[in-house]
């Protein structure tokens, strides 16, 4: 079996967690949702949560590469991704974000000239973005177990079930988007929660990368 049990459990709860942190996409999808309905707001999240496929992609070829073509290498795009992970949560960690969505994402392009117009807008703007192609560089390898084989196709599936995910709870955000905005305001302290929750979550990743295999 590629996945064990425990190692998706413990990569659908870490992948949760971050997408739900208030981030640009999820603003986003809050923003449209109050500015242009529900529908809308379910397009465009789930177009962003399909954008992680090409990421993914672009991660099973880069570390595969990187471990094919010499330790050394592997060893570099480790550090490089260690580091990078620690940033993130350090970011995370001394975020005083408020999530404001009082007003929407001011999305490039011009308007769509359909709702479907949305969901490719959002599917393009995830997955042109250098930051998210960075983001999984670095956040899959901690989860692939090299002791058991498979490394290409454990990273394939390890995208595919964050992109599932994305998509699952972009929908709900953008579904329920007036209610999570009131939440967000009422209760400021939530957002500066759920970034702490994924800042500890990407120091955690980064000191697995740093420990020494086996």
């Amino acid at each position: 079996m590629p996945l064990t049990t425990d190692q998706l459990l413990e990569f659908l709860i870490a992948s949760a967690l971050i997408t739900l942190a208030p981030g640009p996409d999820v603003l986003a999808t809050l923003g449209l949702g109050l500015s242009k309905g529900w529908k809308v707001a379910v397009r465009f999240g789930a177009g962003c949560g399909l954008g992680c496929l090409f990421h993914t992609s672009l991660a099973v070829l880069g570390v595969s590469a990187a471990i094919k073509t010499a330790p050394t290498a592997y060893a570099t795009l480790k550090l490089f991704g260690a580091c990078y992970l620690a940033w993130l949560g350090f970011c995370q960690l001394r975020s005083r974000t408020s999530a404001s969505v009082s007003a929407p994402m001011n999305l490039p392009g011009s308007e769509p000239a359909s709702r479907q117009g949305y969901f490719l807008k959002g599917l393009i703007a995830n997955a042109v973005n250098p930051k998210v192609a960075l983001f999984f560089l670095a956040f899959l390898p901690p989860f692939v177990d090299e002791s058991s084989g498979n490394s290409e196709l454990q990273l394939a599936l390890l995208g595919i079930f964050f992109t599932l995910v994305a998509v699952f709870l972009f929908g709900l955000i953008g579904f329920f988007s007036g209610q999570i905005s009131h939440l967000l305001k009422t209760r400021q302290n939530l957002a500066l929660w759920l970034d702490r929750v994924s800042g500890a979550i990407f120091l955690w990743l980064a000191l697995l990368m740093l420990l020494p295999e086996g």
